[in-house]
């Protein structure tokens, strides 16, 4: 039995309290926003149903005290958007937890190296872990429940040097664990950078027209959809390469996590995202203030965009969609997002960051 600390609100967070709650580990359920914690409050818990089955999970404690909900932990799992890994790694150097192992669940790309760098400029050095992709789908209609359509069989989990007790810990708490040799062959396994960033650029004006009212994977799945994503897939695995990493097909890799059907074919990638249980029928963004464009630009492609400059890759098809979804939703990137600066790696050539990473330590 794990204590747990369980830092993000939204869905990702509730499904792990629901996950771990359920499998005997004392957990600490930890948002920041009072508002968004006051239905889990209100019902003593948070409500689940879906493929975990249903009920309510009640953690030990739920509380918008950073401090509180850490003080009794042995690990703290991050499930919250990319996009706030910095702020909450300088809150947990804030609150005096400079060597709580700490498992981002999920890092997508170059959380981890965010998230040290953060801490680092605040005295702390965590050990951390990060997971290439959330281990759940799983949505919130309503406030104090999270609906989960999909537990992941399988998903990648590496850590950075030092981050052993951050690892043992991802593995000890979460079943579909993957190790990998080095957080890159997590960064560039975000799956969600590849399946949300082309139907998000192309389907924009139907968003804004319809405020999301269709299915993303299934309606808003259509051939020319496909095709971007196709050649997006290939520049992520033409960078994986690049630093050593041979990795599997965006399908091959859904599959591999169950959101695709097992037989799913690589012909017909519309058509194998399109039957996958777990997305179909989860909605379009209802804006271009939703999470599939905050997250997935500033801390998927830019990031991306990044690693793959110091692997010496051109990937024409990344940085064009990078320019335009920044034109969509107005914003300059490099002051908001991921950048190699933030993730600590800015001037570093390619042996450089395979140190940094601690390449080949362990294993396959």
């Amino acid at each position: 039995m794990r204590k747990v600390a369980v830092l993000g609100a939204g869905a990702g967070g509730a499904a792990a309290v629901a996950e771990l709650t359920a499998a005997g580990h004392e957990v600490s359920f930890w948002g920041r926003s009072a508002k968004t914690l006051a239905p889990f409050r209100e019902q003593g818990g948070v409500a689940y149903e879906g493929v975990l089955g249903g009920g309510i999970a009640r953690p030990r404690l739920i509380t918008n005290d950073l401090c509180e909900a850490t003080t009794a932990a042995d690990v703290v799992v991050v499930s919250a958007p990319s996009f706030a890994h910095a702020e909450i790694a300088q809150a947990l150097a804030g609150a005096g937890t400079k060597d709580l192992p700490v498992v981002l669940n999920p890092g997508h790309t170059g959380g981890a190296l965010e998230f040290r760098q953060a801490s680092q400029a605040l005295g702390a050095n965590p050990p951390i872990a990060e997971f290439s992709t959330l281990t759940y789908v799983a949505r919130k209609y309503s406030p104090g429940c999270v609906t989960i359509t999909g537990l992941a069989k399988s998903v990648r989990l590496s850590a950075l040097p030092g981050g052993e007790t951050a690892l043992d810990a991802g593995k000890a708490l979460f079943a579909c664990a993957n190790i990998m040799p080095d957080v890159l062959a997590c960064d560039l396994a975000n799956v969600n950078m590849v399946l949300h960033v082309p139907g998000a650029v192309l389907a924009a004006a139907w968003i804004e027209a319809t405020h999301g009212d269709f299915t993303f994977y299934v309606s808003g799945m259509t051939p020319g959809v496909a095709r971007v994503m196709r050649t997006l897939d290939e520049e992520r695995r033409a960078v994986a390469r690049g630093f050593g990493h041979e990795l599997p097909s965006l399908i091959a890799e859904m599959r591999a996590i169950g959101t695709v059907q097992e037989g799913a074919g690589e012909d017909d990638l519309a058509a194998a995202i399109a039957a996958g249980e777990a997305n179909r029928r989860i909605k379009a963004p209802d804006s271009l203030a939703h999470r599939y464009y905050r997250e997935d630009f500033g801390h998927g492609l830019l990031p991306f965009t990044a690693l793959a400059s110091i692997a010496g890759v051109e990937v024409p098809t990344a940085a064009s969609l990078l320019r335009i979804g920044a034109t969509l939703i107005g914003a300059d990137l490099t002051l908001q997002g991921r950048t190699a600066e933030r993730m600590g790696i800015a001037g570093l050539d390619r042996p450089g960051l395979l140190k940094l990473v601690g390449a080949n330590r362990h294993g396959d």
